[in-house]
């Protein structure tokens, strides 16, 4: 495609209407790709691209590390935009603060821990004083 002002822009309901062997869109870095007569030359095997459908698959083509003459391939297969306000916002991980319950119970393992060592070592000191004022008498 020529002038991104010319670009035809799908919604995600549009490309997701897409997504078998015979018919498949893929959404990468905000452009829409018709990569239909490419399922059996793709190098990974089909189910890879048919897998990425119905979804931004950015991510999922950026991770495989695609060479530059994979990178200019697309334009040849490269059919519009996506509305970009019909994709889903991804959820942004939050860890959530640790719980009151949590660090009583770390805690506690650790007193626990504690107790282990120093009782047995109480025991052996007292275990020691008493022979050594029993044995002195």
């Amino acid at each position: 495609m020529g002038d991104s002002a010319d670009a035809k822009v799908f919604t995600l309901e549009e490309v997701l209407k897409h997504n078998n062997s015979k018919d498949c869109w893929l959404v990468i870095n905000g452009k829409v790709y018709d990569v239909t007569q490419f399922l059996e030359d793709h190098p990974g095997g089909d189910d890879v691209l048919l897998s990425a459908t119905g979804k931004d698959a950015t991510d999922d083509f950026e991770d495989v590390g695609h060479s530059s003459t994979a990178r200019a391939m697309m334009d040849g297969y490269l059919i519009g935009e996506i509305d970009t306000s019909t994709i889903p916002v991804k959820p942004i991980y939050t860890p959530r603060p640790m719980q009151s319950s949590i660090i009583q119970e770390k805690k506690s393992e650790f007193i626990i821990k504690l107790l282990q060592f120093f009782i047995p070592l109480a025991i052996l000191g007292l275990a020691v004083a008493v022979r050594f004022y029993t044995k002195s008498s």
